[in-house]
């Protein structure tokens, strides 16, 4: 919540102002304010930080304004900020329906400054450090030690015969979510492959991706769950978007979700098909689905170690909606479909989705050292030089 915090203290004046600049009291723009963030996850919080605004400060709305640009910079690119112009959306919305909206050309102007504003500053995510990219061959290894690892990944879920649709990495087929299928079966869950050879992230799978999600969908007669790996989660996003009504939820794992035609990525081979001249038109097209936030559930794990795909690029807007998780694990890009954390992960996310719970609580050693919790509080343990066993004792 610290970020949140930093940013959501400057904001929710920024969003009170806008209510008094068109004319509410101070009260009814706190109250409008308020309801904006219903859904946010950090509600009680801030409507602490809303509670404290006691001052109409519309007249220096444009220096409201400034600040929060200068802080979301500071910090960096986020898909978060998105919710912020979501937020400052609604409330022009409120404010101006039923009226003339040439009486809103001041407050549109600033509303459509900060959306270039924050566009801008999400181009800026770096290409994935040099280590990082060294760092892949690692995956070598994650593949060959799953075959040791995968007997003891503990089985603790019940898929209950729950349909799960899983979509292959780019240049990857079937093959490729192996593992990951082979847990989820063995769960009880009811794993199809997309059965469409090498994934090369065309946009002319789509048509039979979509044939395919209503043949499950028919022959189960409830909604399918999509899990994706790297370009795989493109997809998983593309369905959930158009398909909400068959779709249960998306999980997508190091998958490029939002930002990827300004991505920077040593997969050149990739960028190649999204800039290519000749077909420039219809991959922004292709490439546009992936930007608003499905209405399903969404899980995306990622790694802050991918070599391939800048993580950043991997991660929903959490404070969007209550169901929508970024959980983090270690290891690898190319390695993520023999990790032991992505399967258990994998598991624990759709079921508590499917449950409507929160990702299970771990208790068993093996557990915790196989859960992404671990890897992370280990990771801190070794940059501050403290013993593992404290940390996460």
């Amino acid at each position: 919540m610290e970020e949140t915090q930093i940013i959501y203290r400057i904001f929710t004046r920024l969003a009170v102002a806008m209510g008094t600049l068109n004319g509410l009291r101070i009260k009814e723009a706190k109250k409008l304010t308020n309801l904006q963030f219903k859904q946010h996850p950090f509600q009680k919080e801030i409507k602490i930080l809303i509670a404290n605004i006691e001052t109409d400060e519309h007249e220096i709305i444009e220096q409201l304004l400034d600040k929060v640009i200068l802080v979301c910079d500071e910090l960096g690119p986020n898909r978060d900020y998105i919710t912020l112009v979501k937020i400052l959306e609604n409330i022009e919305r409120s404010i101006s329906k039923g009226h003339d909206q040439n009486e809103y050309k001041y407050t549109n102007s600033i509303l459509d400054r900060f959306k270039k504003e924050i566009a801008f500053i999400n181009k800026k995510i770096p290409l994935p450090p040099l280590f990082n990219m060294l760092m892949e061959s690692r995956s070598l290894i994650e593949w060959s030690s799953i075959y040791c690892i995968y007997p003891f990944i503990p089985k603790r879920m019940e898929g209950k015969g729950k349909p799960v649709l899983l979509i292959p990495p780019y240049l990857g087929d079937d093959s490729s979510t192996t593992f990951v299928r082979k847990y989820l079966k063995s769960l009880g869950f009811k794993t199809y492959k997309w059965e469409l050879g090498f994934n090369m992230v065309k946009s002319h799978y789509i048509p039979r991706l979509e044939e395919k999600l209503a043949d499950i969908y028919q022959e189960h007669q409830e909604k399918v769950s999509i899990v994706g790996w790297s370009g795989g989660g493109i997809f998983a996003k593309i369905m959930a978007n158009r398909h909400p009504n068959q779709v249960e939820q998306i999980l997508t794992i190091g998958s490029p979700i939002w930002g990827v035609m300004d991505m920077k990525t040593p997969l050149y081979g990739l960028l190649e098909f999204f800039r290519g001249k000749s077909l420039k038109e219809r991959n922004e097209r292709f490439l546009a689905e992936l930007e608003p936030v499905p209405t399903v559930p969404v899980t995306c794990i990622y790694t802050k170690t991918d070599g391939l795909v800048p993580w950043k690029h991997c991660m929903e807007a959490e404070t969007f909606r209550k169901d929508i998780k970024n959980i983090e694990v270690y290891g690898s890009h190319s390695g993520m479909g023999a990790n032991a954390s992505v399967l258990l992960t994998t598991a624990n996310a759709l079921s508590a989705n499917l449950n409507g719970k929160e990702i299970q609580d771990v208790s068993s050693n093996i557990e915790r050292f196989l859960y992404p919790k671990f890897w992370n509080k280990a990771r801190k343990a070794f940059l501050t030089k403290k013993p593992i066993v404290q940390v996460i004792k």
